[in-house]
């Protein structure tokens, strides 16, 4: 990577780390983003999409489209560090490195404007990782450009700094947020009999949960997130309650089953204790499965490069909305690494290690064909 791309990209995410913005909130962050590639590149066509957008390198209607993605929304938690480019505003953090793989893929299509490539290259820029359904709304674009396979990375802790560590199959599980409502009778604290509480339906939920997730093919979590029941009126029996659950999995169809199976559960204590229930779900996630032919290419390039290259042992518990391109076209989901005593993305003492954007740069430009 040459040294003023990466200087510019390094400045860029610094830039991006003081201006954290939530998901499907990313205003300036896109803008921003847009304008350093629109004025550092002479050969990129544009794409404006909303609150998203794309660069295109092109070189022929006969050549591959290849494209690489990035996200680019903060978390909601404060800054706790003391840094040069810490955030300006509290309550909004860079605290997961989308600001990182953002300025990697701006400093990306420098390279390409400037150096070439063998193939149509499309540059995504992606809004609402975090939430889960950023992906969602670029997906129509691989239709539209008839794309031929899409790259990503993650910057991860855990594993040897500068390192390129590569999975076939499902690298990232998938999940969802579930929460369960009851809804009963409120009643005088001295004759609950008179009243419908959910309490007991609720715990019967919770007591089930560990024989709900034994004996499956993959990791299967069902972790209680909060359980809200009645309020502080000693004067009351509770009458109304919430449990609140992040379930995963490894395969698609274990987190359904898992899902279906809370359903079934919830209705006959509801049903059991003359209670009305209902379901809701947020922050959902597919499985992330990466395509043996598109990491083969990322191991080759990694080998060429001189990186270390890392074989996983075993997928990664959190989601990841890649998955949704990963459903549609071969792909490939890679994580550049932060050290292995380095802190963890989502943790107040993290920031992105500016250090490998260029290492990311150098694998998108050898899967690009850029010299």
């Amino acid at each position: 990577m040459e040294q003023k791309n990466y200087e510019l990209a390094v400045n860029l995410r610094h830039e991006l780390h003081e201006h954290p913005e939530l998901s499907n909130e990313e205003v300036w962050t896109k803008q921003h983003l847009m304008e350093f590639v629109k004025n550092n590149t002479k050969n990129l066509e544009i794409v404006d999409k909303g609150n998203w957008f794309y660069a295109i390198y092109r070189v022929g209607e006969d050549k591959p489209n290849i494209a690489f993605r990035a996200d680019f929304d903060a978390l909601p938690m404060d800054e706790y560090i003391d840094i040069p480019w810490g955030s300006k505003f509290p309550g909004k953090a860079h605290k997961c490195g989308h600001d990182g793989h953002a300025s990697t893929l701006a400093g990306f299509a420098l390279e390409v404007d400037q150096k070439g490539a063998d193939k149509n290259i499309f540059f995504l820029f992606q809004p609402a990782e975090e939430v889960g359904n950023g992906a969602v709304q670029c997906v129509p674009m691989l239709k539209v450009e008839k794309i031929d396979e899409i790259y990503g990375y993650h910057n991860m802790a855990g594993m040897p700094f500068q390192s390129v560590n590569v999975l076939n199959g499902n690298v990232q599980c998938a999940s969802t947020g579930m929460s369960i409502k009851m809804e009963g009778a409120p009643a005088h604290a001295s004759q609950p009999e008179t009243g419908k509480n959910p309490s007991f339906a609720i715990a019967k939920i919770v007591d089930a949960i560990p024989s709900l997730t034994e004996n499956s093919k993959g990791l299967l979590l069902c972790t209680i997130v909060q359980i809200n029941v009645g309020g502080r009126n000693f004067g009351m029996s509770a009458y109304n309650g919430e449990l609140l659950l992040t379930i995963r999995a490894l395969y698609e169809d274990e987190l359904d089953q898992l899902r279906d199976n809370l359903i079934k559960i919830a209705n006959e204590e509801a049903e059991k204790y003359g209670l009305k229930v209902s379901f809701e779900y947020s922050d959902s996630f597919p499985e992330t499965k990466s395509s043996k032919e598109c990491v083969d290419k990322v191991r080759a390039v990694a080998k060429e490069k001189g990186f270390e290259l890392v074989e996983m042992e075993e997928p990664l518990r959190p989601s990841e909305d890649f998955g949704h391109y990963t459903k549609v076209i071969p792909a490939a989901y890679f994580y550049v690494g932060n050290g292995e005593n380095y802190p963890h993305v989502h943790t107040s003492e993290y920031d992105f290690r500016d250090e490998n954007i260029e290492i990311a740069c150098e694998v998108f430009k050898g899967l690009a064909g850029t010299n």
